[in-house]
């Protein structure tokens, strides 16, 4: 097959996300294309074998490049009843299922809503599909000599559910014991019990293969040379803000509270000391913004993190920023809201909140990362903007990219664009004064404390242009806003790419962020179906790229898709007179699903 979807689904505690993550590293290190899809629930710990309480991996394996975690799965792991209940409807109707038949007793099939026992029949599912397989006795036959207790033995149920997975699709289990002996090093014991359950899994499914309905092939187109990895969203995030400090020879520092789904940014950096990254688990948002803004007045690329809740609590702090024209990265990984809302599912509902969520006049530049391998690029970004044109960045992430992964190409440091910050020159010493500009870009210079000749105050007081004193001017107030203003609205962005049928197409898909895959994949499809389609994704939202409105104006049926109810096709319509585009809206949760796409934009082609 070209390509395959596999989705894991049991307790929260069953390790699920564990083994989907050594699934798609594998698939990764063989050279196919993957995309990721963790789908958990906000319950802390919801009770065992309840339906609130499923916790979801999706992958999606390729031949080539592969762009969304996939609408529908061709190989679902059920590992109790709950999950055969909640997450049969993400499964194809020829799909290979795979059950842990010890998991779906009386009782277990009463918390699951289940009115009889012919579970299969009541949910209208073929037995002749269903790998039926009594995983929990199996696992415990297999380490009864292990000395481990019966509660460690369970954990590694999902590794004989990893392994039988692998016998499907023929992966190589040296890739999986090298990733299992890597992540419990310190656990030698460990490792070695979890191993020897993936290759019972594995032989078991070699032993009973006449009952199973499927065995999957899935090569690899071309394999371009190089170091890979399987990264997260936020993983990736952390390692662009390294990147991007290395690059301008500046300390890095992050200020954050801890909120889901941000909070691995902060994990992962506090992991690289030795790179020159200092990191402060703060006591509130508040707290953690304004650290941040400490560190970049004292000369370093400073970083917070959080997602829509903390950036209401961060906004008083950002906007310190602001007026002090500071270099500051804020990376707001988006979740459902409002209030707590959703925590752990993934919508594109703070782009308004990125864009005007502050008093006064406080324009700030916003960038929305487009994929997970895409958030080191996204963030990189961010902060050369920040620390060249002196201002708060926002960069928009959501759970969906955050914590689902691709396989990422490392790159050189050769590879990645210079980081010039905007210094003070020597010229100025002895007279400078903090709102000095460059007269082209309106940029003012950058001194760090400390500089001999370069002593200057600022703060969250409205200051002179000229002399840096506290000013109540009306006149240097209204000039200090619209410098301010214009300083973001000159920073040089790249255009927005026309993908697709970009001559003559008769619909034009518009999005941003994190919808790229999905809306990519709808537009192949319709492609496909003889339409003419192009795609503009945006990811620089603020300033907007310098040709949006001639792409906007050039076709004759244009669509805005978001995960939110139009916000970005109501900026738009600000920026880009005459811009009256259709909208597709959803705010689920979820991703987009494919087919619902093609069938929408087709209705919109036919008008």
């Amino acid at each position: 097959m070209d390509h395959v979807v596999v989705r894991f689904s049991g307790d929260s505690g069953d390790g699920m996300q564990l083994a989907g993550n050594i699934f798609s590293t594998v698939s990764a290190s063989v050279g196919n294309g993957i995309s990721t899809f963790p789908d958990y629930p906000a319950d802390i710990r919801a009770p065992q074998g309840s339906l609130t309480g499923v916790s979801g991996f999706q992958v999606h394996i390729g031949k080539g490049k592969v762009y969304t975690p996939g609408d529908l799965c061709d190989v679902l792991v059920a590992m109790n009843a709950a999950a055969l209940k909640t997450q049969y409807r993400y499964a194809k109707p020829q799909a290979t299922i795979i059950i842990d038949t010890d998991s779906f007793g009386a009782s277990d099939l009463k918390k699951a809503n289940f009115q009889s026992e012919d579970y299969l029949g009541e949910m209208g599912i073929d037995p002749d599909r269903v790998v039926a397989c009594p995983i929990t006795q199996m696992v415990k036959d297999c380490l009864a000599d292990s000395g481990m207790d019966n509660k460690a033995v369970l954990k590694c149920r999902n590794m004989f559910a990893l392994g039988l997975v692998c016998w499907l699709f023929n992966r190589d289990l040296n890739l999986v014991s090298n990733f299992l002996r890597e992540k419990f090093a310190k656990k030698p014991g460990v490792a070695e019990s979890n191993i020897k359950v993936v290759q019972a899994g594995f032989d078991y499914g070699h032993n009973v293969h006449a009952s199973v309905p499927a065995t999957y092939r899935i090569d690899t187109a071309n394999k371009v040379p190089g170091r890979y990895m399987d990264i997260t969203g936020n993983k990736a995030t952390a390692y662009g803000l390294i990147a991007a400090a290395e690059k301008a020879g500046l300390k890095l520092y992050l200020g954050s509270y801890p909120i889901t789904p941000a909070t691995d940014v902060l994990h992962e950096l506090s992991k690289h000391k030795s790179c020159g990254v200092i990191t402060v688990q703060c006591e509130d948002e508040i707290s953690g913004c304004a650290s941040a803004i400490g560190a970049a007045f004292a000369g370093a690329l400073a970083a917070t993190s959080t997602s829509g809740p903390g950036i209401c609590l961060k906004s008083e702090a950002i906007n310190l920023a602001v007026i002090d024209e500071l270099p500051l990265v804020v990376i707001d990984v988006q979740r459902g809201g409002p209030s707590t809302g959703l925590p752990t599912k993934s919508e594109q509902t703070d782009l308004l909140q990125a864009l005007y969520g502050r008093n006064g006049e406080s324009p700030m530049p916003v960038i929305a990362a487009s994929s997970p391998t895409g958030c080191f690029d996204a963030v990189y970004a961010a902060a050369k903007i920040a620390l060249e044109h002196l201002t708060p960045v926002i960069l928009l992430t959501d759970a969906y990219v955050a914590n689902g992964s691709g396989a990422w190409k490392l790159p050189t440091m050769d590879e990645l664009p210079d980081i010039r910050p905007h210094y003070v020159t020597p010229e100025q010493k002895g007279h400078y004064t903090p709102y000095e500009r460059d007269p082209e870009t309106f940029v003012r210079y950058w001194a760090v404390p400390g500089q001999e000749g370069y002593t200057h105050i600022i703060g969250g007081l409205e200051k002179d242009g000229k002399t840096g004193a506290i000013s109540t001017n009306p006149e240097n107030h209204d000039l200090m806003c619209r410098q301010r203003a214009e300083k973001v609205a000159r920073i040089p962005v790249p255009d927005v790419e026309v993908a697709g049928d970009s001559a003559d197409a008769e619909l034009l898909i518009v999005g941003f962020g994190s919808t790229y895959g999905h809306l990519y994949s709808a537009m192949d499809e319709l492609r496909a179906k003889g339409h003419k389609v192009a795609l503009a994704h945006f990811e620089y939202i603020n300033p907007l790229p310098a040709n949006t409105a001639e792409v906007l104006m050039r076709y004759p049926k244009v669509v805005v898709a978001e995960q939110n109810l139009g916000q970005f096709a109501a900026y738009l319509r600000t920026k880009v007179d005459g811009f009256v585009p259709y909208q597709f809206n959803q705010v689920k949760g979820q991703p987009f699903v494919v087919a619902e796409l093609v069938k929408a934009f087709e209705e919109i082609i036919k008008k």
